[in-house]
């Protein structure tokens, strides 16, 4: 059967459907893109680094002649093993998980959508790896049966090579969805190419989703279950080029990210301003930055209370100022008791201003903006600060990778820039002495900093990040303090 001769995906009716099973491929179908070079770029670059990316950009030229010469089955074989010969699978599983969902989600076709959508039960046929689909699928899409092709594995690794009975493609596709589903016949069948006829015709309907790159998708508020969270490295998806400049760029662009990392470490903060604006990063400062606290006024310093975006927020926050500001993270919160806590940071204020840029928030996505109470307990001079940052090719900072190098990849972006917005001084009447709890006063910050930024509060708290994204709790541990006073000359 020719492809013409199935209607368009435009034609099907998605009312009425609410108790029928519908089938679909993946790339060109479910997702207006109909490569999968992308995704299994941002796989080798998340997991092997720049040189698996090369590895994968250098292969691809013979995955694109098996393509168009041979078949779709050696094309996708040869970007299988390209990406994932020797990587782990846990490595692979937290990719999946951690970073492909928000890609997929910016590309998910609206017509083919709304029919998937309407259906009782959900199948997606790909010839995608089922380890690298499968994650976005079931969690954001509802999809309730993923069948991909399968990948080999040894000693908890991939083989790179396919298992039995090979990539699902053509024939493939129906001996899987017949194994499936047995005589059972699916109403509804989903396809963009040749390749899925064999499935479609076991389909009592069967719909073409033609080729309309230019169509909008949908928005994330449309899914199922919103994608909230998201981690990784890469700002853009990686089409053949944008991976080709990505490799390009690296070499200049970490020697210029080791420049801009010693300038921030090495200048006076007075000079860092302008300094930073003549290697390329822009800093723009909007409010009113309040004046320091003189120390013979015998008043507590202004305690800055900061949205979190990278671990450079407290040097922004003072080249913002002009000043040199201290600042309090959620790690230093976490490994101490909350008495050696309040002394410490009692301490801090009556000798100048102090930050707190609390990692409980999110640098891309809306969640809760949340920070410990007890800060609000300690002083009445309470100014929010909310930060925004943009950068073009690399994201600065993770929960998956070292945390060591967010400072380095945030400033080998061509261009990044910080933008910080200094909000209204809370009233006196807002704060602890004027009756209001630790709590209530924590709340209202929160909700001022999440409207500047146009962030939706919810529930969400750094644990739920952590263990979406890196499969753990985000715990810092407390190192040993043997003989702590002596190593510190007390």
């Amino acid at each position: 059967m020719a492809i013409t001769t199935f209607p368009t995906v435009e034609n099907c009716a998605s009312i009425g459907c609410e108790k029928q099973t519908v089938v679909a491929d993946m790339n060109g179908t479910l997702l207006r893109g109909r490569s999968s070079f992308p995704y299994f770029a941002l796989i080798a670059f998340e997991v092997g680094g720049i040189l698996r990316q090369l590895f994968l950009l250098l292969a691809s030229p013979l995955a694109g002649i098996l393509y168009y010469f041979v078949s779709e089955s050696a094309c996708i074989q040869v970007l299988i093993f390209a990406t994932f010969c020797g990587i782990k699978i846990s490595d692979i599983e937290s990719v999946a998980r951690a970073v492909l969902p928000k890609f997929y989600a910016t590309d998910l076709h609206p017509e083919s959508w709304r029919v998937f959508s309407a259906c009782r039960r959900r199948c997606v046929l790909t010839a995608n790896p089922r380890i690298m689909v499968e994650a976005f699928l079931k969690d954001f899409l509802g999809t309730d049966l993923v069948l991909g092709t399968e990948v080999g594995t040894y000693k908890g690794r991939a083989t790179g090579l396919v298992l039995k009975p090979g990539v699902l493609v053509g024939n493939n596709k129906a001996v899987a969805l017949r194994k499936a589903f047995g005589e059972t016949q699916p109403e509804i069948g989903l396809g963009d190419r040749h390749t899925d006829i064999p499935f479609m015709e076991l389909c009592k309907e069967g719909y073409i989703v033609p080729p309309k790159p230019e169509v909008e998708a949908i928005t994330n508020d449309k899914l199922p279950k919103p994608i909230v969270f998201h981690d990784g490295r890469l700002v853009q998806k990686p089409t053949p080029l944008k991976a080709l400049l990505i490799i390009l760029w690296i070499p200049i662009g970490f020697a210029l990210g080791c420049l801009r990392v010693a300038t921030t470490s090495l200048l006076p903060m007075q000079l860092l301003y302008h300094a930073l604006w003549a290697l390329g990063v822009r800093v723009t400062v909007k409010g009113n930055p309040p004046p320091p606290v003189k120390k013979s006024s015998g008043q507590f310093g202004v305690l800055f209370v900061c949205s979190h975006r990278t671990l450079l927020d407290p040097i922004f926050l003072s080249v913002a100022l002009g000043r040199p500001i201290p600042a309090v993270t959620y790690s230093f919160v976490l490994a101490r008791d909350r008495a050696t806590d309040a002394s410490m940071i009692k301490k801090l204020l009556e000798e100048g201003d102090l930050a707190i840029c609390p990692e409980g928030t999110t640098c891309r996505e809306p969640f809760l903006l949340r920070f410990s109470a007890m800060f609000a307990e300690l002083t009445d001079h309470l100014v929010p600060v909310t930060m925004v940052n943009r950068m073009s090719m690399f994201h600065g900072t993770t929960a998956r990778g070292w945390k060591g190098m967010d400072p380095f990849y945030f400033f080998m972006n061509p261009f990044p820039a910080y933008e910080v917005t200094f909000l209204d001084k809370l009233p006196l009447e807002l704060t602890c002495s004027s009756g209001k709890s630790s709590h209530e006063v924590a709340n209202y910050i929160q909700k001022v900093i999440a409207a500047t930024l146009s962030y939706e509060c919810t529930s969400f708290t750094r644990k739920d990040k952590y263990r979406v994204l890196a499969g753990n709790d985000g715990t810092v541990m407390e190192k040993p303090r043997l003989k702590a006073n002596k190593a510190m000359g007390c």
